[in-house]
């Protein structure tokens, strides 16, 4: 194994993605050299020259080479070139430790569904080994203040609550492993698993507890300035933006507790919703409308962004944005009532939902709507949370539309666990019972 080359990641306070970052090279065992730019304006444009301009955080470098934000860093290690960086690989890119194992129970995911299933699997001595994927403990990791877990009357940050989950998992007993499944073959039985990096493991049963990745618009602009401006994370990104205008795309939770984070930095926080009336809960859309009156925000109902403007040196200049108060003006672009205008804002959040992380189910025969959720009670056990094929089971953000709560994300990995706990249970006495015949025949 060659030598450990030198890692620096530039990170800032509460920024959770930078706490993902450190926490995949410290279990990969890699060492690194972490530089937080928070209240430092000199180590600020060192990390902005560094990095080509892009004003976000992380930024990550292996022997003075710009690997990248999150993403980007996640990307690699997706696909074992970061593992190849690192010198983590044998002569010929094959992984040192590239072995096939047999597990009991395998979880997909490490947020809050994830973990509550690997607690109760753990403490029914399935050993389950619990897959963190490419945002290790999910969206609550960028929820700065979860005020309505049950518990917790002063409130915790969606980070520290993640973290004493997944302690409390290896407590009882659970392997939490870095990667990413990338394909679920179950066409045998075992299943077999097959993660981003090469390694294959075989397990009686799987729980998808995969979670949902924040949406992007596909507008002109967007993917260009990701990073330079433009992010789906306020607490990520927030502050790198101080005494700007900026907007907040979206009309639910998250676009509303965003945007009063972001009060804490802007000149303006302006949120554009498509529809007249917000899907939030009465709790955000009242603290919304404490920062109206206080003049921090301003809300643009009935308005939808169609493009952004700027560079990668100067970051966004502008936006277009389409108005209609009939709603959904993108749809309206023929309406003469229709008002395409440029506004003046130097950051942009996109805070529009999310799509279910379920692509590496394709081909398992498991049962999707149009959008990826999974369905469940498909199975023949009689789990609520088994999906039709015997043995996969789907819990969170994977299966729940509607809800979309930590609670029940918690309450269904809860349920996974017991489900799948009872189908294992059922299969050994099956096999134990075929034993008990056969040797009745002889």
């Amino acid at each position: 194994m060659s030598e450990q080359p030198r890692v620096e990641i530039y990170t800032k306070t509460q920024c959770p993605y930078c706490e993902k970052a450190k926490t995949l090279f410290e279990e990969k065992g890699v060492a690194y050299e972490e530089y937080n730019v928070t209240g430092d304006e000199e180590l600020f444009e060192e990390m902005v020259e560094r990095a080509d301009g892009r004003k976000t955080a992380p930024e990550v470098f292996v022997d003075g080479e710009l690997i990248g934000g999150w993403d980007d860093t996640a990307a690699l290690a997706e696909t074992g070139e970061l593992d190849e960086m690192l010198g983590l690989v044998a002569d010929g890119g094959e992984p040192v430790d590239d072995v096939v194992e047999h597990r009991r129970l395998l979880i997909a995911g490490t947020g809050i569904a994830g973990l509550t299933a690997a607690i109760y699997a753990a403490r029914s001595n399935n050993e389950p080994l619990v897959i963190e994927g490419d945002e290790p403990g999910g969206q609550l990791t960028l929820t700065t203040d979860v005020a309505n877990y049950p518990g917790f009357p002063d409130g915790i940050s969606g980070p520290d609550l993640v973290e004493n989950m997944k302690e409390q998992a290896r407590q009882f007993g659970a392997e939490l492993k870095n990667g990413i499944v990338e394909r679920v073959d179950a066409s045998t039985r075992p299943f077999r698993v097959e993660l981003a990096s090469g390694d294959v493991y075989t397990a009686d049963a799987v729980i998808a507890a995969s979670g949902a990745s924040a949406r992007t618009l596909g507008i002109p602009g967007e993917d260009d300035l990701m990073g330079y401006g433009v992010s789906t994370c306020a607490t990520c990104d927030g502050a790198f933006f101080r005494d700007e205008d900026m907007l907040v795309v979206g009309g639910g939770d998250a676009a509303m507790e965003e945007a009063t984070f972001l009060t804490k930095f802007a000149d303006t926080v302006y949120i554009a919703h498509r529809r007249e009336e917000f899907r939030a809960e009465d709790y955000w859309i009242d603290r919304v409308h404490e920062k109206v009156e206080d003049g921090e925000i301003e809300i643009m109902k009935n308005t939808e962004l169609v493009e952004i403007h700027g560079s990668k040196e100067a970051g966004v200049d502008h936006v277009t944005l389409v108005r209609n108060e009939k709603g959904h003006p993108t749809d309206r672009l023929d309406d003469p009532e229709t008002e395409e205008f440029d506004f003046d804002v130097g950051a942009v959040f996109l805070a529009i939902g999310h799509t279910p992380n379920t692509d590496y189910l394709e081909g398992t025969g498991v049962e999707t709507d149009a959008e990826g959720y999974l369905s469940t009670q498909g199975g023949t056990g009689g789990g609520q949370t088994e999906t039709d094929v015997p043995g996969i089971f789907g819990a969170g953000d994977v299966v729940d539309y509607h809800y979309q709560q930590a609670v029940t994300a918690a309450g269904m990995g809860c349920q996974a666990a017991i489900d799948a706990d009872g189908y294992l249970e059922s299969v050994e006495r099956a096999a134990a019972e075929g034993s008990e015949a056969t040797a009745a025949d002889d």
